[in-house]
């Protein structure tokens, strides 16, 4: 013997009618709710992957700048003048007089 027990609101329709009518409806607004934050979330992570990527670019250039002033600093002192005016004001070298300078053959 089964005992088949319905619930019934006040209107008297019975649980499973009710829950049958707002389930699908309230699934479709899950559905679309679920979608609506799984968007919104995909675009906030665009949006800071864009942020991200502009910081970098940025950084980029500022560096490939300060690699362009290094470069330029070096050939300056590589230069010869700078070298010269190193080797006599820091080291003091002098021009040898030219009795000291040997030419050397091969």
């Amino acid at each position: 013997m089964t005992v088949v027990l319905e619930a019934r609101n006040r209107g008297g329709l019975p649980f499973s009618v009710i829950l049958g009518e707002i389930l699908p409806a309230a699934l479709a607004v899950a559905l679309l709710a679920l979608v609506g934050i799984i968007h919104v979330t995909s675009r906030v992570l665009v949006v800071s992957q864009g942020y991200e990527l502009s910081r970098l670019d940025a950084q980029s250039t500022e560096l490939l700048r300060e690699n362009d002033r290094l470069k330029l600093e070096l050939a300056t002192l590589k230069g010869p003048q700078k070298l010269e005016s190193v080797a006599r004001s820091q080291l003091g070298m002098v021009t040898p007089p030219p009795s000291q300078v040997f030419h050397v053959r091969k």
